[in-house]
């Protein structure tokens, strides 16, 4: 790219009071930001532009330390800057109302144009939310799907990481930091893995620190990279929601999967189906959806193969091992969160002997806590 092309599309990233939706009103006008910069004030204003458009460049000086700051950035290894006029800008992502006119892209920028699938959630999952996240993710990824989330601690984490452990699995993070603050810090290490085997991208500019107003304009980025978004756990007021109504606002497809009514990041998900967001209980449900779109996405790997695992003979072995009692003890637990107290009600077990049975489970992997003192249970098949 032009070195002047990219220090206007910079500039104009750093005015003063100018958003995504005015510089898509600004493109839209002059065709770029090097002629909206050259052009006069009464010009500017003889186009109709918002007042904050008309009378930005006026600060120019005051944005120069922002285009120098990116710049160096960019110069480090893995960095990437794409502007709007880039070939590498995603083709998806264009066709959103207020698209981003510059991406900060750590990895390879090549995967932000492949066929991608949005697993969002809440930062507070149950086990089996955990379980369930990784399973499609990684499941999707196997089948050709780039899985696309937001590096939250949750559901976020639990979709990367799912799409990591497939064989050539491909997970891209959205972030609403600058591209040098990284958040969460916990999750330094995964960070790593994805650059390594995918891209972490954000609009926001060197230096931009966390914001919790930023998030809903990352999450437009989240639905606007993919064909789809698919909501695991989420409660009534989760983030995961807003991303999901803007995959609405975006002719974006929207599915989620449905969960015990006890369940309070259940009831996210059961808002948007009654909405009419798809529900889904298997991987191969969302392939299906996909494959629907006019752009005739199809799976790299025939759909039975992608969800033969839903019936691992593994999982089931494991369960048989198990004696009558614990076996027992899982049908009583079910698949909601359970209290300690409501479980020996149902069991007539001790306390002493219900929580060594429980401690066994746990460390077997068919039992884990959750929160307010309740165990859930984790394992995919029925016992007994």
């Amino acid at each position: 790219m032009n070195e002047d092309t990219l220090e206007a599309w910079l500039t104009l990233l750093h005015l003063e009071g100018i958003g995504p939706r005015i510089i898509a009103e600004i493109v839209h006008t002059y065709g770029g930001p090097t002629t909206y910069l050259a052009a006069s004030e009464a010009d500017r204003a003889s186009h109709g532009l918002p007042a904050k458009a008309v009378t930005a460049p006026r600060m120019l000086a005051s944005a120069r330390e922002g285009v120098a700051a990116d710049r160096r950035w960019a110069e480090q290894k893995d960095c990437h800057i794409i502007t709007r006029d880039d070939a590498r800008y995603p083709a998806r992502l264009a066709e959103i109302p207020d698209p981003p006119p510059v991406l900060f892209v750590r990895g390879e920028p090549a995967v932000l144009d492949t066929p991608q699938i949005a697993v969002v959630g809440t930062r507070n999952p149950t086990p089996g939310g955990i379980e369930t996240a990784e399973d499609f993710s990684g499941r999707l990824a196997a089948s050709g799907l780039t899985v696309t989330s937001g590096l939250a601690l949750g559901i976020d984490t639990a979709a990367h990481e799912g799409a990591l452990v497939a064989e050539d699995g491909i997970s891209i993070a959205v972030m609403a930091t600058g591209p040098d603050r990284l958040y969460p810090r916990e999750n330094q290490v995964l960070a790593s893995s994805l650059i390594e085997r995918g891209a972490i991208v954000t609009e926001m500019p060197v230096g931009t620190s966390l914001n919790r107003g930023l998030f809903p304009r990352r999450n437009r980025l989240i639905s606007g990279l993919s064909l789809g978004v698919l909501v695991v756990e989420a409660g009534r007021r989760s983030g995961a929601l807003g991303t999901a109504h803007r995959a609405v606002e975006q002719g974006r497809e929207v599915m989620a999967i449905p969960g015990s009514i006890h369940n309070p990041v259940a009831k996210g998900c059961h808002q948007l189906i009654r909405e009419g967001a798809r529900l889904v209980e298997r991987a191969d449900d969302v392939i299906e959806e996909l494959r629907r779109l006019p752009d005739g996405w199809t799976t790299t790997t025939p759909a039975a193969a992608v969800d033969a695992g839903d019936d691992d003979p593994a999982d089931a072995a494991a369960e048989t091992a198990l004696d009558a009692d614990y076996l027992a003890l899982l049908d009583a637990m079910g698949y909601d969160p359970i209290g300690f107290e409501t479980l020996a009600g149902r069991t007539s077990l001790t306390p002493d002997i219900l929580s060594s049975m429980l401690l066994t489970l746990e460390l077997t992997g068919h039992v884990a806590p959750c929160n307010g003192g309740h165990y859930m249970r984790i394992s995919n098949r029925a016992g007994g």
